[in-house]
């Protein structure tokens, strides 16, 4: 370790902070920032492909540690906000706080960590000109393996061109991950340009070789012409209801029966907001209020096709007589099919604790029947289930306001009738929305329109709320369906399929908005065949893998 050199240690942390800055880090993040990606990973490449002071290249060991670093200084940045879920929510001292923000950190580094050791591992056979040629598959691979072995694949590099239209035609078919391979593939050429001042004879090689990718690039666009997204030939009222949550919820608290009064009045009543006078709204957040348009009710209100409750901290029951007769009426009253997060509860004597309780989405039809349940599959560690409770014992509290959560089974697909007919509808539950290989099953199972139901109350004012929604909107880019989401405390939004943000409603107010969608039908490259992209980097990462540690005959 002492053999390498400082400069390079400070790379990899500076390239751990350029990768924190396309992303949202307290609000909407600006365009401009999102530019930061196409150089972040320069830094860390550079450092894992040097050479020690030794004069021999860094070794994949040395490299892992210069990843490592990398790694911790990125999440440190990008999910400061645990910090907040952990301390002002969940209610655990700050230096514990600190102390699982820490360990998150350094865990999810180890990612970073084993690029650096590929990368570096790569550089041994094939020379640095082709370990760079390689680094974007490297890059996808380590991706797809933070996705599945520890399921969190928080804001992968390619979110960030959620915005970038030209780049985007490209998700329907790789999904996020064809944006990262992009990324990574722009990262690699900026170091093959620098090692080419020495070898100005091949400079002509690399224009040539990049105008070639550009021709290509534009004529597979050519050959495939943007999917034109249906036109809004619907309506549903997204109710936000916010409240606080965890160890934040110390104000007056109220009934039952008057949170049930008060959802169903925003779910009769939509309130179309306008962007000045917001009851309750600092002044300081009315830049966020113009990140998005508004829509403007009707004169007179229209029933709409559907209405949908977020995941909230209410505490309803699907089991409760009284939760179901107030959403059976409102769903008769309305003749609109109703969405709504409650716990499923069932009993089960067999069990410790008498029963199982879930994370879950119902669907009322306008009859007023239950037409099924979803329960959440993918929860939440540390905040819907308390992995390994033995060791992380002092963290139970986390779970003490929803409960020690149960694993769903199905991902359940509803039908319901509406004003235009009778149509699918995919529910996906708050952090869900993060795994694109999941929610593309809803889509593949016959779903023609999403619904998102999140409490991003836990996040607090950081960017993590912003970074959760340009998730969602990647989901409904992927899957070329529209998605509605229902939040606690924001953001409240209907996404279309090119993953614009149409109608939201601002964060932290009391209210509910009708806002327009479309019923999709067909599926994605993407939709049918999920990470497939991302594999097969996967595949050329073991092929090269392979070929490192085959031993080489003189």
């Amino acid at each position: 370790m002492r053999s390498l050199p400082a400069r390079l240690w400070a790379l990899a942390a500076v390239s751990g902070v350029l990768q924190v800055l396309p992303f949202p880090i307290a609000g909407p993040v600006p365009l401009w920032r999102t530019a930061f990606c196409w150089f972040a990973l320069v830094p860390l490449i550079y450092s894992s492909l040097s050479t020690e002071d030794s004069g021999r290249p860094v070794n994949p060991l040395h490299a892992a540690f210069l990843g490592y670093l990398c790694g911790f200084v990125f999440y440190l940045g990008n999910c400061y906000w645990i910090f907040q879920t952990m301390n002002l929510y969940g209610g655990l001292p700050q230096p514990v706080a600190g102390g699982i923000l820490a360990l998150f950190c350094l865990y999810l580094g180890l990612y970073h960590a084993l690029f650096g050791a590929l990368l570096a591992a790569v550089r041994i056979r094939f020379g640095r000109q082709n370990a760079l040629l390689l680094s974007p598959f490297l890059w996808v691979a380590v991706e797809l393996a933070r996705a599945r072995i520890t399921g969190f694949p928080w804001d992968l590099l390619g979110i960030t061109q959620v915005d970038n239209p030209l780049l985007t035609r490209l998700v329907p078919f790789t999904g996020a991950y064809g944006l990262s391979f992009l990324i990574a593939s722009v990262n690699a050429l900026w170091l093959v340009r620098i090692r080419l001042r020495h070898r100005p004879y091949l400079r002509p090689t690399l224009t040539a070789s990049g105008i070639v990718f550009a021709v290509l690039y534009v004529y597979f666009l050519r050959l495939i012409p943007p999917v034109q997204n249906a036109p809004a030939s619907a309506s549903a009222t997204l109710v936000q209801e916010n409240l606080e949550v965890g160890a934040a919820n110390t104000g007056p608290q109220e009934t039952r029966e008057e949170l049930l009064a008060s959802f169903s009045n925003l779910s009769r009543n939509p309130v179309h907001t306008e962007l000045n006078g917001i009851p309750g709204l600092p002044s300081t957040s009315l830049v966020r209020i113009t990140e998005f348009p508004y829509v403007e009710g009707p004169p007179g209100y229209q029933p709409a096709d559907l209405i949908v409750w977020p995941e909230s901290p209410a505490g309803f029951r699907t089991d409760d007589p009284t939760f179901r007769a107030a959403t059976s009426n409102l769903a008769r009253a309305t003749s609109a099919p109703l969405v709504l997060g409650a716990l499923g509860v069932v009993p089960d004597p067999t069990t410790e604790r008498g029963g199982h309780v879930y994370d879950s989405a119902a669907l009322i039809t306008p009859n007023g029947t239950q037409a099924g349940r979803y329960d959440k599959i993918h929860l939440v560690p540390f905040g819907e289930y308390i992995p390994f409770k033995n060791l992380f014992f002092f963290a139970r509290k986390l779970t003490a306001g929803v409960g020690d959560m149960d694993r769903g089974a199905d991902r359940t697909v509803f039908r319901a009738a509406t004003s235009s007919g009778t149509h699918a509808f995919g529910i996906f539950i708050c952090y869900e929305s993060i795994f694109g290989n999941e929610v593309r099953q809803f889509v593949a199972n016959g779903a023609e329109v999403l619904v998102n139901i999140s409490d991003d109350g836990w996040y607090g004012d950081s960017g993590a709320p912003w970074q959760h929604l340009n998730m969602v909107r990647m989901r409904a880019i992927e899957n070329h369906r529209w998605i509605l989401r229902a939040t606690n405390t924001g953001i409240t939004s209907t996404i279309n399929p090119s993953g614009h943000v149409v109608a939201a409603l601002p964060r932290h107010i009391r209210s509910s908005i009708n806002v327009p969608f479309a019923f999709e039908q067909g599926t994605t490259f993407y939709t049918r065949h999920g990470d497939l992209f991302a594999y097969l980097c996967a595949l050329v990462t073991l092929a090269a893998l392979a070929f490192t540690f085959e031993p080489q005959v003189n």
